[in-house]
């Protein structure tokens, strides 16, 4: 006898649809899954066998072949467990659903029935929206999850001993969607804790403001990663759209459990990282830490240690905040707009040309610097030398508050989605967008004086009037003029890099 179900694979944070076919027939026991499935897949043959036993139902003792339609596209993880195994109790007559081919199934399965969660159950719940089926069954501990989705009936199911009811038209009780948790801002480390250092205090408020990348310079120990660290603090709440779009991603890796976060993502590998867990890649197409880092801050502490090919990986995502991951099976195109934060020590030994204590040779310098090439640099807003702080400061006052920086950093971006739209700032800005600012023609002169002396490039142009955008909009101010321009060009100062 033959029955189909309808499920679905993940494929990087999206999902494609899935048919499943089970033809039980007469002929030695076996049981063969075919349709190129991977590894956990094919193991789907061991869980639903003692599943289905240890439920009650009965195993048919009869040759078993489950196809998974299409057969050209791969298909991984455990997560089409239930519907093979719902499949099977009807092609052996053991589940009467005749409404089957209505709804999509994703789940685990446990050696006791226990349908355990799976990752990409919110990209699933809208896959299933979009190809039209009336509802979706999850796992129970992803009702919540796959109720973002909106637009579908979501049935979650505790356990595969529960299907026969379900059939049957006893509805369990509809999930509420995760709820926005309180403003993680306040749980973040503050930036009071940065005592002193005025200048990275307002090249971090200017980076936050306006979303733009910032590369810090400066001995060990000066407070590069200490700033980084509490830069989320300062940045404003997830909108509800940008939510959902970290939720997209937290869910499609597994992440999404206690609820959405209200906080930005903040994401800091360590430098012996590769190219394909910075960039994303695999077999499916996996996020990689810029995908994870989406809506919030990427930091690379120690940024010469990393190797130049994976530093050199961030340029195009840098600027389209996308990234193409191409392999045999087609192209997967990953979102990734991100703050990057760096930081990097003037030389090998850390203490700089300035510093007598110094021993590092011209070429170990030279050498240690090139790991950022001149393109990536380009691609970077703000430009900052971090200066040991004095003794008097690292023991007196604290700082400003989180709090009353991010009430300006507020108020300038809702100045810039006010001029471009809902969820942009003025680090997305397209050049078209940058060129047509107001600016004073003293400001402009100013920046054509420095384009022409130390010939910058049209994207280091571009950057440079984004930045004082930012500026101004910090100010309060509709127009670029002088001050605001001549600050956005000290920021960009490359002297020290």
């Amino acid at each position: 006898m033959l029955a189909t179900a309808r499920t679905f694979t993940l494929d990087g944070i999206s999902a494609r649809p899935v048919r499943v076919e089970v033809d039980v027939h007469r002929g030695l026991p076996g049981f063969a899954i075919v349709g190129l499935a991977d590894t956990a897949v094919r193991e789907a043959r061991e869980r639903v066998r003692a599943a289905l036993v240890n439920c009650g139902f009965e195993f048919p003792l009869q040759r078993i072949v489950v196809n998974l339609a299409p057969a050209g596209s791969r298909k991984a993880g455990p997560g089409m467990d239930l519907a093979i195994a719902a499949a099977l109790l009807s092609a052996s007559d053991q589940l009467r659903w005749p409404e089957m081919e209505r709804v999509a199934l994703a789940g685990e399965l446990a050696l006791d029935g226990q349908v355990r969660p799976v990752a990409g159950a919110l990209a699933i719940a809208e896959a299933a929206r979009e190809s039209g089926v009336e509802g979706v069954v999850v796992p129970a501990d992803n009702g919540a999850e796959a109720a973002l989705a909106g637009g579908i009936e979501v049935l979650p199911l505790a356990s595969v001993a529960e299907l026969p009811a379900l059939a049957r038209g006893d509805r369990p009780e509809a999930p509420s969607p995760l709820r926005l948790r309180a403003d993680l801002a306040a749980e973040a480390p503050d930036l009071a804790d940065l005592r002193g250092q005025p200048h990275l205090r307002h090249a971090l408020e200017v980076a936050a403001a306006g979303g733009h990348s910032l590369l810090m310079v400066g001995p060990p120990g000066a407070g590069k990663s200490l700033a980084a660290s509490r830069l989320p603090s300062i940045l404003p709440p997830l909108g509800e759209a940008e939510a959902l779009e970290v939720a997209r991603i937290a869910s499609a890796t597994g992440r999404l459990t206690a609820g959405l976060p209200a906080g930005r993502p903040f994401r800091a590998p360590h430098h012996t990282i590769s190219a394909a867990g910075l960039i994303g890649g695999g077999t499916p197409p996996r996020p990689g830490e810029i995908t994870l880092a989406h809506r919030g801050v990427l930091f690379l502490d120690e940024l010469c240690e990393f190797r130049r090919d994976v530093l050199e990986a961030l340029r195009s995502p840098l600027e389209t905040g996308e990234v193409a991951i191409a392999r045999v099976g087609g192209r997967r195109l990953l979102p990734c707009r991100f703050m990057l934060v760096a930081a990097s020590n003037p030389c090998p030994c850390g203490r700089g040309e300035d510093d007598p204590a110094c021993t590092c040779l011209a070429a170990q310098v030279q050498r240690y610097q090139a790991k950022l090439s001149g393109a990536l640099a380009d691609r970077i807003d703000l430009l900052t030398a971090v200066a040991q702080p004095a003794a008097e400061e690292i023991g007196g006052a604290p700082g400003e508050p989180s709090a009353v920086v991010r009430e300006r950093v507020a108020a300038a971006r809702e100045r810039q989605e006010a001029r471009l739209g809902p969820g942009r700032c003025n680090a997305e800005m397209t050049p078209a967008e940058a060129r047509e600012c107001e600016v004073d023609p003293a400001a402009a002169a100013l920046l054509a004086d420095l384009y022409a002396r130390r010939r910058l490039s049209g994207r280091a142009h571009d950057r440079a009037l984004r930045l004082a955008r930012t500026v101004a909009d910090l100010a309060g101010v509709a127009r670029i003029g002088e001050e605001e321009m001549a600050q956005a060009l000290q920021l960009r100062r490359r002297d020290h890099v």
